[in-house]
């Protein structure tokens, strides 16, 4: 499978960021490797194992990343994650929640450093949209470039 690309495009009856100032607010993202295919559809514990549970993560990961890039100007870049959530579709049984969240917040970390480190919230629930694995939704704050 080729790798999944981002950013797949803008037309979407909801908004995938909203920006106030300095804060960039992205809408909830699933793991999709286009505009309307979820990579591994289903739900932990269920029909994906944590490592792909984790992939899945990091996914939605670089899309929240896209859009907040996407709400920069080019002569600012980020200050600082502010929050995080991560819901994930479980299986009564999968008890493992804050290790696919990790590999949500270390493709933030990974991409911005020391900035990227962000308090979240983690979540198991029964269904997301399109019976997407995860969904993260991110606020960050942005400054102009020193």
């Amino acid at each position: 499978m080729s790798e999944p690309q981002v950013g797949y495009g803008t037309s979407f009856t909801y908004e995938p960021f909203s920006r106030a100032g300095d804060l960039v607010f992205v809408a909830g993202q699933i793991p999709k490797i286009d505009r309307d295919t979820v990579l591994r559809p289903g739900r932990c514990g269920a029909e994906h194992d944590l490592a792909s549970a984790r992939d899945s993560a990091q996914l939605a990961a670089r899309q929240a990343i896209h859009w907040i890039e996407t709400a920069m100007t080019g002569n600012e870049t980020l200050d600082k994650v502010l929050r995080l959530s991560v819901y994930v579709a479980v299986s009564g049984e999968f008890t493992e929640m804050s290790e696919v969240a990790d590999a949500a917040s270390q493709t933030f970390i990974d991409r911005f450093g020391r900035g990227g480190a962000h308090p979240r919230s983690v979540l198991g629930v029964l269904l997301l949209p399109r019976n997407a694995p995860v969904l993260i939704e991110a606020t960050a704050r942005v400054r102009n470039k020193a």
